[in-house]
């Protein structure tokens, strides 16, 4: 079989047009597929640092700021509060925090902060994931003439103190979580940030 009447250069232009669009093809299929690996802006948001302004916050109040999907207690607590913490400490599961429920920067004493009167700390019950209700009040009718403030998990009844330690005997087993965190200045806390990395 005769090639006189083949065009080669028509061929080659065929052949070479051909294989662009399939390179072109290959590389359209293949961006999407390596952008699903790259994780989506709602993924980086959910675990982005947040800011609090706390200027606002007056002694005694508590505000909440979300991080991570969960509400973030930060309480301003009055001198008051501060001194009833460590006469609770042998009501307590673990009043010096030894278990790891905190960044290691937070002292492992009665104030689990940072700044003694402020407190930050996740707010997640530590037993079956409720959220409790902050109780500042002294000796309510329904939480008897021993309680000094703090928080009380309606679910199963766990208590926790000011500081978010757990007292003994209830269901929950930790003490509530203390976020990563630190302040860029005196009313500002960024909450998700070590303050090491700072």
């Amino acid at each position: 079989m005769s090639n006189d009447g083949v065009n080669k250069g028509r061929r080659r232009f065929l052949v070479a047009t051909t294989s662009v669009v399939g390179a072109v093809g290959a590389v359209g299929a293949a961006v999407p597929f390596v952008a699903s690996w790259s994780p989506s802006a709602k993924a980086k948001a959910a675990g982005a640092p947040v800011k609090a302004d706390i200027s606002k916050l007056e002694i005694g109040q508590q505000m909440i700021a979300e991080w991570r999907g969960k509400p973030v207690w930060i309480v301003r607590r009055s001198k008051e509060m501060l001194d009833s913490l460590s006469k609770l400490d042998g009501q307590l599961a673990d009043p010096m925090s030894e278990k790891p429920q905190q960044p290691d920067y937070i002292p492992h004493q009665a104030y689990r902060s940072i700044k003694p009167e402020i407190m930050v700390m996740v707010g997640i019950c530590t037993h079956l994931g409720c959220s409790p209700t902050y109780r500042p009040e002294v000796a309510p009718a329904d939480l008897g003439p021993e309680w000094l403030g703090g928080y009380f998990c309606p679910c199963h009844g766990s208590r926790y103190d000011l500081s978010g330690r757990v007292y003994k005997g209830m269901p929950a087993p930790l003490n509530l979580l203390v976020p990563p965190h630190n302040y860029t200045d005196d009313n500002t806390i960024v909450i998700g940030v070590d303050k090491e990395k700072t």
